[in-house]
């Protein structure tokens, strides 16, 4: 069973970069070369995270969790947001074309459909689930 979300994000999720940037880095009276340093990774990588060019990877991760005290799924599910949404306006015709499934079974039955339901399959079902 699925939820349909129905909400449309209407502009991209901020980059993890751009948060960096913008929240992290003043805040802790850093820059890039800083970062790059607490980090241990080079100051290309670093530029390139900050400016949206490259991706937040699980090791990044863990490494920028560790530097400002939260979790490595706070980094991860920012870039989650942001690849998903590229993906989603990079697909969007070719999704829209996939005619969803329906459930075999529906949805809302009462207890004795589907217990006579259960029956029709066989007896070996019925006295699984004692009845």
């Amino acid at each position: 069973m699925s939820i349909p979300n129905i909400g449309r994000r209407m502009i991209r999720p901020t980059h993890p970069g751009e948060m960096l940037k913008a929240d992290f880095l003043p805040d802790y009276s850093l820059n890039a070369t800083g970062l790059a340093d607490a980090v241990g990774v080079s100051r290309q990588t670093i530029n390139e995270l900050l400016r949206g060019r490259r991706a937040v990877s699980p090791g990044m991760a863990l490494r920028l969790a560790r530097l400002f005290g939260n979790s490595a799924e706070f980094w991860l599910n920012a870039q989650r947001a942001v690849d998903l949404w590229d993906a989603a306006q990079a697909l969007k015709d070719e999704v829209h074309r996939i005619k969803p499934l329906k459930a075999a079974w529906p949805r809302r039955r009462s207890e004795a459909n589907a217990a006579e339901h259960l029956k029709a399959l066989g007896p070996s079902i019925v006295s699984e689930i004692g009845g």
